[in-house]
This record gives C-alpha cells, sequence and structure tokens, in this order.
C-alpha cells in the first residue's frame, strides 16, 4: 500500500459527519447548501440525458462549454482565452488539481503551500512526488508576508498552490498580496496553480480578482474553476481550468489518463449555466450573504467572537475567549452534548496549526441555522452558568 494514502486518517469532514448523522445534530460542518441548485440548470441536464449525447464527448470538453466559459470570464474578470486552446473541462476541481500537480511537479520539486488549506493539497503534492513547503497564516486576516514567503520559495520552487478566496478562513487576498505573490513566482520561475472555485462566493460588493490576469502572470498561471461552486451543485464535480497553451497542453495530457472527460449532460447544462444573466450571480452571493449576516449577527448575539467572512460558505468562531484551547475537542464536544456539528480550522494545517478557531457552514435554510443557534445558545447558558 502507499503509504502517502495508507497513514492518512479519516477526514475530520467524514468524522463530524458521522457523528451529525448518528446524533442526530445540526450539521454545518461539511460546505454544501441546503438549496438544490436552481431549477432551470437542473433541468437543461435532465434534457440533456433524455435528448442529447450521452457516449464519450472531447476530452477537452464540449466546445459549447469551452466558448462558454470564455464568455463567461471575459464578462466577469476581463480575461482574453481562447476556448480551443486555453480552456480544459475536468470532473471537478479536485481532479483538476491533482492533475496539475502530476503535470507539473516532478519527483525533488518544491510546492509552497499556504495553510489553512483544502486538507487533499499535501497528499496530492506527496503523490506528485513535490516537497510540500508551507506559508502559515494567522488570524484574523490571514494574509502574505514578504518574510514568509522568502523564508518559503527557494530555487527548487517549481510551483505554488494559491487557494483564492480561501477556505476555511472566508478571506480574500488583498490586491497587494496578490502582487506578492506574482512577484515571488515571477523571481523563482515558479507556476501558480490557482484554486478560484470561490470566486463567484463573495460578499459586500466585492468582484474577484484572478491571478492570470496579474502582469507577466498569463503564461505561468493555471486557473481553476467549480461549476459546483458556481451553481451551488456541489454533487456535480465539473472542473473548468484555464491556462496559456505551453502549459495547457501538458494539463491535458494527465487529465487524458485520469479521467479523460466529464458527463456530457452536464457539461452541456453548465453552458446554459454560464451565460445566465447578472441576476443570477448578483442574486445567489446575496443570498448567501443574508444567510451569513442571519448567523453572524445569532453567534454574536450569544456572546461568541465571529471573524470577518467575506467569501465562502463558511464562517469562523474564535473560542479562546470561551476559555478553550483545542478546536477538535471544543467541536467533538460541540456535536456531542449540544448538537452541532463544526469543524475544526486546525484540521486544515500541517504544522504549526491554530487551535482556538472553529469553522461553521452557514450555506443553510434559515430553520437550520436557526435551530443550530438555539443549541449554541444552551452551549453559553452552560458556560455562564459554570
Amino acid at each position: 500500500m502507499n503509504p502517502i494514502f495508507s497513514a492518512l486518517s479519516t477526514s475530520v469532514f467524514e468524522v463530524m459527519s458521522q457523528l451529525a448523522r448518528e446524533t442526530g445534530a445540526v450539521n454545518l460542518g461539511q460546505g454544501f447548501p441546503d438549496d438544490p441548485g436552481p431549477l432551470d440548470v437542473r433541468r437543461k441536464a435532465a434534457e440533456a440525458v433524455v435528448d442529447g449525447w450521452n457516449q464519450y464527448p472531447p476530452m477537452m470538453g464540449l466546445p459549447e462549454l469551452r466558448q462558454a466559459t470564455a464568455t463567461h470570464y471575459k464578462h466577469w474578470q476581463g480575461l482574453d482565452l481562447d476556448p480551443s486552446s486555453e480552456i480544459m473541462v475536468t470532473s471537478g476541481a479536485t481532479e483538476a488539481i491533482a492533475g496539475a500537480l502530476m503535470a507539473l511537479v516532478s519527483p525533488g520539486d518544491e510546492v509552497v503551500l499556504f495553510e489553512p488549506m483544502y486538507d487533499a493539497y499535501v497528499p496530492l503534492v506527496r503523490r506528485a512526488g513535490g516537497i510540500p513547503k508551507f506559508v502559515t497564516l494567522r488570524p484574523p486576516h490571514f494574509g502574505l508576508s514578504e518574510e514568509a514567503l522568502a523564508a518559503a520559495f527557494s530555487p527548487r520552487t517549481k510551483v505554488v498552490l494559491f487557494n483564492n478566496p480561501l477556505n476555511p478562513t472566508a478571506t480574500i487576498f488583498s490586491a497587494a498580496d496578490l502582487d506578492l505573490l506574482a512577484d515571488f513566482c515571477i523571481r523563482h520561475d515558479a507556476v501558480a496553480i490557482c484554486d478560484e472555485v470561490w470566486e463567484h462566493v463573495v460578499f459586500d460588493g466585492r468582484r474577484h480578482v484572478p491571478v492570470l490576469g496579474r502582469p507577466d502572470m498569463r503564461e505561468r498561471t493555471v486557473k481553476i474553476s467549480s461549476a459546483g461552486k458556481i451553481f451551488s451543485l456541489t454533487g456535480w464535480k465539473v472542473g473548468l481550468v484555464m491556462a496559456a497553451p505551453p502549459l495547457m497542453k501538458v494539463l491535458a495530457k494527465a487529465h487524458q489518463y485520469i479521467t479523460f472527460t466529464t458527463p456530457p449532460n452536464l457539461q452541456a447544462a453548465v453552458a446554459y449555466g454560464l451565460g445566465k444573466e447578472d441576476g443570477y450571480f448578483e442574486g445567489m452571493r446575496a443570498d448567501f450573504q443574508r444567510s451569513r449576516d442571519r448567523f453572524a449577527q445569532g453567534l454574536t448575539g450569544l456572546g461568541f467572537s465571529v471573524l470577518p467572512s467575506v467569501g465562502t460558505y463558511f464562517l469562523n468562531v474564535d473560542i479562546a475567549p470561551l476559555g478553550e484551547s483545542d478546536d477538535v475537542a471544543f467541536c467533538r464536544k460541540l456535536v456531542m452534548e449540544n448538537g452541532v456539528a463544526a469543524i475544526p480550522v486546525s484540521a486544515f494545517y500541517d504544522q504549526a496549526a491554530v487551535r482556538t478557531v472553529v469553522r461553521f457552514c452557514f450555506a443553510k435554510r434559515d430553520a437550520t441555522l436557526d435551530a443550530a443557534l438555539e443549541r449554541l445558545a444552551d452551549l453559553r447558558r452552560a458556560g455562564t452558568a459554570a
């Protein structure tokens, strides 16, 4: 058995979700919405199964989806992409990340990672033969610094794996952060693999700024997006990959030998969805922002220390003011005794973990959030009594 995977423990997401199922807890752990997703997009997928092509689609993706992707990102992010040579469809963003690492990393190459981070990054880097080099980000702002980057980059740096907006922190990197990262990539001749799946789930009037559009980064950036996040259809697993032709040629070869292709009916539906009017995307953000505000106000009213959330489905709470110093133990007690499942943010670190922050998913119906707040009120009352 390969030790990279056989030595891994069961993910904290599965552990907490299993405990939630067993105890009947309100599950604010895993990041998926209660809402089933836009009906018109789902109907397009159903129609495409019945009336469309169900054999192998082109390996790079349906031409209509690649064109829709180019049009969408020109409109929303000002990117000029050639759909025939700079866009590829994958079976989810995680496949795209895995394929990019396999395509671009050789054994012994160093890969810069920013923690906290999506838990798949480290095993995928190691399986590709890469050596992780960590930049540890700290609350409440989780920003970059020149000193931290200088300590992580070296002449052996080949790839930077960068998530923005950042899960689990619900933060967005500033323009200064992006310029600093770009400077280090250029200086060290490194490729930036940019996990930008949360690009449309941003709040308070913000617009996502892609690294691919930064000066001198066009030829050294792989942009990865997720239809599952754009349309709140997390089970669909349709990823969108954008890169300059020299990079895309090798990315496509890795994709060819991982999944080869993606269900054509889902591709057709995503192509339709990407062309929806601006009102859909603005309305989606407004709905999530309303849920964020409802839950944040409820937590604040209960006396919790709530960290800023400007993107993603997540909101974080600092448990240090509660006298807590072990987020894993706190989350286990929370689900077992109070009936609410959350995720300890230390699970997103490989080293030097922050252990006093807990992540909740607010992409839920009002009734679900209110039920969680009622149970958390019991926790606070018990803590006050103690």
